[in-house]
Parts: structure tokens; sequence; C-alpha cells
């Protein structure tokens, strides 16, 4: 228990209307009681240790992975690495490296296809790697970090310019995690990237850029299966671009970098004639420079998208793009795929909510109103709490696109909600009359991601099949969440259980609540 949590949990035990005294009388007795065991010391100290190990392990593989990724495209070539490591340790190092590599491919099917690594699976395949050798496997995995370390040097420009590209790079993810379900946000830091990466780095040219997401056609299938609809541009771009779609059918190369799953430039795009202007008032004249298009790709190699670049509004003659540009176009690429998959994540956390909630008002008829909050970054390393969802028992449901935000300092009455979020604990209340029960969800390890805020009115308690039901109804909803966390982790296809799992993502959310019920009461039975 933290200290948070030993209070809260001190807390619910005693209530609200414990007197003083007995207050004292508890605290001495636990004080009295309490006592840890020598063996229990002991445990406590080594798990301790393991922890701070694996998080200085992780540290050390994450500055290793930024190493050797110098150009900041987000991932690794597979053979390059495999190339420097067949040199480590003579044959002993090459058996063990090309028995690690089996399995890698095992668990990654697609590195045969693409060639490339994760920061994941970098770290998979250095452990991997470590395991076959005999001895201490601690020992063999510093050997393996201080010899890759050595082995790949940068000179002071590619570190500065690495440094810049960075940078802007963790200003697309930070803008996921501070917005949690906008991903407008995210766009705009794409674009701005791009921008500053081309002011400092490209020759100050003039680039208009441009993001557009694969979808299901269902009004013309006739004109291909999927099609691509443009959902963020430049400022300048966004009268011809925004809301576009582009079909299988129509000119254009993007489709072609999809199909083949990597980058296709085009350096004059007056001599390819299969390009797609969306400014058809352009004079001839004025269709003159280079055109980039890059494949989006999710966690699981799949392209979902494309981001497009051209520099048809630059004057001058030699406005192509280099190799160095397109490199990072492609962490660019990488960085958005993370950021735009962050925001997917949050808003199947909210379907699980808005499910969840539907399930629950049929039972109890005694819960008057249910707000749910979300936990975001807030400014000095504190936390903020957006308002996502409000509903009531007439199952009036509202979700805020735009959330309400509440700060500790300025919201006191709702002071249980961050004592709450401190603890990760169910946290108790009566304002005003009105009695509240605050239930965290947690993340993976157990932070608070999450609140639901259930407003009992004037019932203390609920009645116990009531009591039940919502015991049941954040049971399946925290397991339904620690899923989707699980499976945003995780680079390797989901098992899905019901046929109805295989449709569409969000669709699938929900059913993701109910299937988890179903299972446990088929366990039941």
């Amino acid at each position: 228990l933290t200290l948070p949590q030993f209070v809260q949990l001190m807390d619910n035990f005693v209530g609200e209307d414990i007197s003083l005294p007995t207050v004292k009388k508890l605290t001495a007795f636990i004080k009295g009681e309490y006592k840890q065991t020598k063996e229990e010391k002991m445990e406590q100290l080594e798990k301790l240790q393991h922890m701070s190990h694996v998080a200085q392990r992780k540290q050390l593989l994450e500055a290793l992975f930024e190493k050797w990724d110098s150009k900041a495209c987000g991932s690794l070539d597979l053979e390059e690495v495999v190339a420097v490591l067949s040199t480590f340790k003579g044959l002993t190092g090459k058996e063990a490296l090309m028995m690690a590599k089996e399995q890698l491919c095992s668990r990654y099917p697609q590195l045969s296809k693409v060639g490339k690594l994760s920061q994941k699976a970098f770290q998979i395949f250095l452990e991997l790697i470590a395991s076959k050798f005999p001895g201490n496997e601690d020992e063999t995995m510093d050997n393996l970090v201080s010899f890759l370390t050595t082995s790949v040097e940068q000179s002071h420009i590619e570190s500065s310019q690495s440094s810049a590209r960075r940078k802007w790079l963790q200003d697309i993810q930070k803008a996921a995690e501070t917005h949690r379900i906008s991903v407008e946000p995210v766009y705009k830091a794409v674009i701005q990237a791009l921008s500053q990466d081309m002011e400092a780095h490209g020759d100050n040219k003039r680039i208009s850029a441009y993001i557009a997401l694969l979808e299901e056609n269902w009004l013309s299938p006739e004109q291909g299966q999927v099609l691509l609809r443009y959902v963020a541009c430049t400022a300048d771009d966004a009268p011809y671009v925004l809301n576009q779609v582009l079909h299988r059918d129509m000119k254009g190369v993007s489709f072609a970098a999809i199909d083949q799953g990597k980058p296709i430039h085009v350096p004059r795009v007056q001599h390819h004639g299969n390009i797609h202007f969306w400014n058809s008032d352009r004079p001839d004249e004025e269709r003159k420079g280079s055109f980039l298009v890059l494949p989006l790709y999710d966690a699981h190699w799949r392209v979902f998208g494309i981001l497009g670049l051209d520099t048809l509004r630059d004057q001058c003659q030699k406005s192509i793009f280099m190799t160095h540009e397109i490199t990072f176009y492609e962490g660019v690429c990488h960085a958005f795929s993370k950021a735009y998959h962050h925001i997917c994540m949050w808003e199947n956390v909210l379907q699980v909510a808005v499910t969840a909630l539907d399930w629950l008002y049929s039972r109890t008829p005694s819960i008057h109103a249910v707000t749910t909050y979300l936990v975001t970054p807030g400014k000095d390393k504190n936390y903020a709490l957006c308002k996502v969802i409000t509903t009531d028992n007439t199952r009036q449901k509202e979700i805020h696109r735009s959330p309400v935000v509440l700060l500790r300092e300025e919201n006191l009455l709702r002071h249980y909600l961050f004592k709450c979020t401190d603890s990760s604990e169910v946290t108790l209340t009566s304002i005003y009359g009105e009695n509240h029960i605050a239930v965290p969800l947690h993340d993976l390890s157990r932070q608070t991601l999450g609140i639901f805020d259930i407003s009992t009115g004037q019932h203390k308690k609920l009645p116990p099949q009531e009591q039940k039901d919502l015991q049941k109804m954040l049971k399946m909803a925290q397991a339904a969440c620690s899923e989707i966390l699980q499976r945003s982790l995780e680079e390797t296809e989901p098992t899905q259980v019901l046929e109805a799992e295989r449709v569409a993502s969000v669709r699938h959310t929900g059913i993701l609540f109910h299937r988890l019920m179903l299972q446990e009461l088929r366990e039941c039975v």
C-alpha cells in the first residue's frame, strides 16, 4: 500500500461519523499489532531491487534504440542489427543470434515481410539473444548493450539534427496524451513537426502536407472496397483537400504506396502523368514540384492510411525531397501512428464506459447519476480530471467531445475525486446531503486512469441486488479496460472470442464488455 492508499483504506474503514478518541485507539492498536517479519522485509527489499533493475534496463535499452535510430525514423533495419550482432562472441554468438532471430520472427510473422524492428521488438530480440548464452543472463545483456553502444557512432551534426527531430516527434505523442479523446491536436502537431523540420533542415522549402485514412467503401464498392479520406492538411490546402475522398479508380499513386507498403517519391510531377491534383484551378505551368506519399502502419504493420507531401507551392526548380528528409517523414508516420492509436485506445475505454453504464441503469433505479472522468496530464506534473460522460437515471446521456476540465485547486467540493485518483481506491462522501461513491478505473500498473462518480442521492447504501449489479458492472468494466490496455502494449494480434468481435473496432469494444459478462456467467454455471 502507498501512503494515499493506506489513508483511504483507514478512512473507508472508520467512516465519516467516527469520534477522535476512537480514531486514536485504532491508531494505537495498528501500531501495536502490525509487525513485519525479517523474511517479509527481505522479500519486499528484493521486490524493490528487481523493480529498480527492470526500470534501469528499460531506460538503457530505450537510450540504445535512440542511439541506433539516429535519423529518428522510429524503427531499425533488422538485417543491419543482425549484421552487427553476428560479430558478438564469435561462433557461440552466431548460434545464439540465429536461434533468437528464428524465435523473434515466429513471434512477429510480419518481420519477414517488412524487416523493421520497433523499439519493443528490438528489446525482445536482445532479451532472446541473452537467454541463449550459458551463465548469468543479466551479465550477458549488459555485455550486449555495451557492444551495441560502441558499434554505432554519430557526427555532431547528425546528433543535433536527431535531437531536434526527436523533440518534434515527442510533441506529437504529447498531444495525444494530453488531449486523450481528440485527434485534432495530433493532426496539428504532425503538420507543425513537418513545417519545423523543413525550416531547420529542408532548405526552407514550401510544402503542402496531408493525412488520409483508409475507410470501408460502402457507398460505391465498384470503385474499390476501400477509399482514402483526407482528414488533415496544411492550412492553405484545406479548401481543396480536406474531407476529399480518393478512390482506387482515380488518378494517383497513394494506393500503389499502400499496396507496396513503402514510400513512393515522384521527383518531377509534371513528367509523371498519374498524379491527382485536388486544386483543379491550378494552371499546368504551376503543376511542378516533387510529390511524396508514405504508408501509415499500425503496430501490426498493417497500412491504415497515408501521409502525403508535395512542393508544388515552391517556385524553386530544385525543390525535391532529400533522403534524410524522407527518412524523418517515416519517423513522423511512426509517431503519428502511435499517437493516433493512443487516441483510439481512449475512445475504446470511453466506449466500454458507455456500454457498462447502459447495462447498469436498467438494473439500478436507486442510482441517480454517474459522471465519468478521465485523468489527463496537467501543468508542472500535476494532473487534471476531464469530465467525458454524464448520465442520469432517465437514461439521458451526454458524451463531452470538448471535456470539462477539473483542477484540484479550483474544485474543493470535488476533493473526493482527487483523493480517489491519488489512492486508486474507492472513496465515499456526502455533499449537501447527496451521497457519492467514487470508483477508480486502473491502468495495468494500478494507477488511476479514470473515475466513475456515482451519485446515490439520499441513499447511503444501495439495495443488496443493486449493489451486487454495480459491483458486477465495475468488475467487467475494469476487466475490459485492462484487456484494451494490454492489447495496446502488444504488437501481436489480439484473440477474439465471439464472432461479433471480428467486426469494426469501436463496435467490438462495446461487445467486449458483454463478452466478459458472458464468460463470467459461463464460469459460474
